[in-house]
């Protein structure tokens, strides 16, 4: 059921210990017995991968006594407290000093392999956060930058490390929100051009009137209202990288100009005869593919060819959906630290509704998404899981069932014995629905009485 997973279970009594231990182990548990909580400290280690099931009473240190000492310890390791009747109100305080749950005994088989389950998959759940977490910080390098373990990626982060210290032109091609601009930064940051500019432009951001003077840069008085000297891009990226992202929706009439640029390696400044010898090198960026665009006569053939020389291609995440885990971490973490705030891990369910999402805008949605989420603002549509099974008949009437409990103590403040009358059960009987809904019956009394008393 949990491989690789461990319930270590403390009791004192060895028939009763044999008993809980077998019923488990028929569940599909993996078992660690214990007759007293120091020799279950002896086995325990920070990471451990499970759950800790310990009778409260035991003698020399008591369940209490461990939880506190484990929670020092590993504050993930989930602790659950086998309790008599009386020791309600003291389980109750154990976990608000952070105890997974409690039993009260006596209770039937399929309560023990519930709670147990559910601890369990706590458990798995926090350490899949601090693999991905630790995964995170151990990455150094483009590694750091171009997340993710998918073998597109990895192909990727080989391709990037063997163009960057070398002086070639590249093509990158990917969807909108992929990470092109990322990619092409990685190029320049990994090799010989660093120290010098990179310098991006968005060439469908700009009017055709003013790309060339961008560009090529401008002498005093070339045109109207030129009233100094410009240094266009390609100069001052001399040196450095010089990427063109949208390069598609270049204008025809100026790719022919950007092509005898990119096969001289001179540029001339509007309203000057003087050609100026550049260094860059250039990294165009394209969504859409420009052989098919060349063959339709819609974007130069020979600047293609030119361009044409090492060619990126960026997977987009549907195509690489065990990635989106490790990037959901990521950037939560920085959206965490940008807005101080603590995000709450990922369930498992959530984690595969991110999976099955199909990211039309890559990426760049997917951060938004987190941010969205470490705001608390995701709405429910994507963070939950998608068309979620109706509830049965069973998990409604437990709804209900808790909702008449809850409602009844706040208009007892709490007192069990007017409670249980209004509600017309058993004392023993209130007290194994609390427990079974995880309601706290002192947070419905007055003046914070024990609980149990009245």
């Amino acid at each position: 059921m949990f491989d690789g997973y461990t319930v270590a279970l403390i009791d004192d009594d060895p028939p009763v210990r044999l008993s809980l231990a077998q019923t488990l182990d028929l569940a599909g548990f993996q078992v660690q017995a214990h007759e007293s909580a120091e020799d279950a400290l002896a086995a325990i280690r920070p990471g451990f991968l499970g759950a800790v099931i310990t009778d409260v009473r035991l003698p020399g240190m008591d369940g209490t006594q461990l939880l506190a000492r484990l929670k020092a310890m590993d504050p993930a390791i989930p602790v659950i407290l086998i309790t008599a009747h009386g020791d309600v109100g003291m389980a109750v305080e154990a976990m608000r000093a952070g105890a997974y749950d409690f039993i009260e005994k006596p209770f039937a088989p399929e309560r023990l392999v519930d709670v147990a389950t559910r601890a369990l998959e706590r458990r798995a759940l926090s350490a899949e956060v601090q693999a991905l977490r630790a995964e995170l910080q151990a990455r150094s390098g483009i590694e750091s930058t171009l997340i993710g373990r998918s073998p597109a990626m990895q192909l990727l982060r080989r391709q990037v490390q063997q163009l960057a210290g070398t002086a070639a032109d590249v093509m990158i091609l990917g969807e909108t929100g992929t990470g092109k601009e990322l990619v092409a930064r990685c190029l320049h940051l990994h090799g010989p051009r660093k120290a010098k500019h990179f310098v991006a432009i968005n060439c469908g951001g700009l009017p055709e009137s003013l790309l060339e003077s961008e560009l090529f840069g401008h002498e005093s008085g070339a045109f109207t209202n030129a009233s100094k000297r410009r240094i266009g891009k390609i100069e001052h990226a001399s040196g450095g990288t010089l990427m063109l992202d949208e390069i598609e929706s270049m204008p025809m009439g100026f790719q022919v100009k950007l092509l005898r640029v990119l096969q001289e390696r001179r540029v001339e400044r509007l309203g000057s005869n003087d050609e100026i010898p550049v260094d860059v090198r250039v990294v165009a960026a394209t969504k859409v593919d420009l052989k098919a665009l060349s063959e339709q006569q819609k974007f130069r053939s020979d600047l293609y060819y030119r361009l044409n020389v090492a060619v990126l291609r960026l997977p987009p995440l549907r195509e690489r959906r065990e990635d989106i885990p490790l990037l959901f971490e990521h950037f939560s973490a920085l959206a965490a630290a940008r807005h101080e705030r603590e995000p709450e891990p990922l369930s498992h369910a959530q984690s595969q509704a991110l999976m099955a999402h199909d990211w039309p805008g890559n990426v760049r949605e997917l951060r938004n998404a987190a941010e969205r989420f470490v705001l608390g603002l995701d709405g429910g549509d994507l963070i939950a899981p998608p068309e979620a099974a109706p509830l049965t008949l069973t998990q409604q009437m437990d709804q209900i069932e808790k909702v008449l409990i809850e409602r009844t103590l706040l208009q007892h403040k709490g007192r069990m014995i007017t409670a249980c009358e209004a509600l017309g059960i058993g004392r023993k009987t209130l007290y194994d629905k609390i427990a079974r809904h995880g309601i706290s019956a002192d947070d419905y009394r007055q003046g914070g009485a024990a609980a149990g008393g009245d």
